[in-house]
């Protein structure tokens, strides 16, 4: 079943298109990760499907009732202002304590509920960030690059964490992802997308296309074989040598596409 479905979603701010005639749908249970490069339309995308961003021409569906647990970009904590991890589960519903114990354990921080927000790692906020989006018991989990300013190993045990949820409750995930470390094995499908959506299908076949070749380059190959290396404990000695070249891919507009 369809939980959100686009069909010739095209978004204009001002005169600039920024998505053209895309189509997209998720179904129930599914990864699907959409990648692409700077100002290629991912979080103008990921807002339309949620509601907050107006289609020009073409529509989005969402199923009646669907439940969204949204994980945004970033969150910026004021270290002035403090808030305990506790409390900020508790926004804006307040959230049994015991549930909210679950959930963090669910996410692999447990105990946390007495931290203050600003002084959790970065690898601990998204956690925390997840289970909040997972207390109102989501069918969908949006996630605009929940990895971003983690590590190498960090990224790939978010990523872990993520296939666990969906395994235990079986809340599809979608999910932007700009990193070209961009863990595509954890992904039932990748989208990529450059203003419209240049390709899609399994990893692998991402991957190989031509299309994403052009975008990317070789970038990924590394980070499939370390991610899948670290996943499966194969032995592969060339896993993550590749994953620089994308350095050198000309990214045609600098400018944040969030603006």
């Amino acid at each position: 079943m369809n939980l959100i479905e686009a069909r010739g979603l095209t978004v204009r701010h001002g005169a600039e298109t920024v998505l053209a005639a895309v189509d997209f749908t998720i179904r129930a249970g599914e990864i699907v990760t959409v990648v692409g490069p700077n100002g290629s339309g991912k979080s103008t995308l990921i807002r339309a499907l949620i509601g907050l961003e107006r289609a020009a021409e073409g529509k989005v569906t969402r199923r009646v009732g669907l439940g969204i647990g949204y994980v945004p970009q970033r969150l910026h904590i004021d270290a002035a202002l403090p808030m305990t991890v506790a409390r900020f589960l508790s926004l804006p519903r307040r959230v049994p304590a015991e549930a909210a114990a679950r959930a963090l354990e669910h996410t692999g921080v447990p105990g946390l509920e007495d931290r203050q927000m600003s002084a959790l790692s970065g690898g601990q906020l998204q956690r925390v960030l997840l289970a909040r989006a997972l207390l109102s018991r989501p069918e969908i989990l949006i996630l605009d690059e929940p990895t971003q300013g983690l590590d190498q190993p960090g990224i790939a045990g978010f990523y872990r964490l993520l296939e666990e949820v969906r395994q235990e409750t079986g809340v599809a995930v979608l999910m932007v992802s700009h990193d070209l470390h961009v863990v595509m094995s954890a992904s039932d499908r990748v989208i990529c997308l450059n203003g419209h959506v240049c390709c899609e299908g399994a990893p692998q076949v991402v991957s190989a296309a031509p299309e994403y070749r052009a975008l990317f380059g070789f970038g990924t190959g590394g980070a499939l074989a370390l991610y899948r290396h670290d996943h499966d404990h194969a032995h592969d000695p060339g896993a993550g040598h590749h994953h620089h070249h994308h350095d050198h891919v000309h990214h045609p507009s600098p400018e944040a596409e969030n603006a």
